[in-house]
């Protein structure tokens, strides 16, 4: 009468016991399994903040063209300065470059004139970027 009894529940005691952490190599394998993930996921993150970026450098331009072209319609000559375009509410404020992530890095294109300096005719980016599709985000 010496053999014990073992009951269903000792028997998943121990068995929990021995099945209570990962071994190393469970972890290694997890660990390389999201390190392949954040290497495919982290270009396409990266390139969707430039293209971001992108899209809202188009659209500042073509709000502060259409103000100068509408400055312009108004007063019958460009401005001399891109505050005068807030100054007179054509534009609420003079947007932030996102690329540069300032507003007074703005590259001003001025007419041409024989008797001092023109107004303000066009505008562009101050960054030195080169573009994804091709050429420099300057001449856009």
């Amino acid at each position: 009468m010496g053999a014990a009894i073992v009951t269903g529940k000792q028997l998943a005691v121990k068995y929990l016991a021995r099945q209570a952490g990962f071994s190393l190599m469970e972890l290694l394998l997890v660990m390389v399994f999201i390190s392949l993930l954040a290497a495919l996921v982290m270009p396409v993150a990266t390139s969707s903040v430039l293209r971001a970026k992108e899209a809202a450098l188009k659209e500042d331009l073509y709000e502060m063209r259409k103000a100068l072209d509408g400055y312009y319609a108004d007063h019958a000559k460009y401005p001399i300065s891109l505050e005068k375009l807030s100054e007179q509410r054509y534009l609420r404020q003079i947007p932030v470059d996102p690329l540069t992530e300032r507003n007074d890095t703005w590259v001003t294109i001025r007419a041409q004139k024989e008797a001092g300096e023109g107004g303000i005719i066009d505008v562009r980016s101050g960054s030195d970027l080169k573009s994804a599709d091709a050429g420099f985000y300057r001449d856009w």
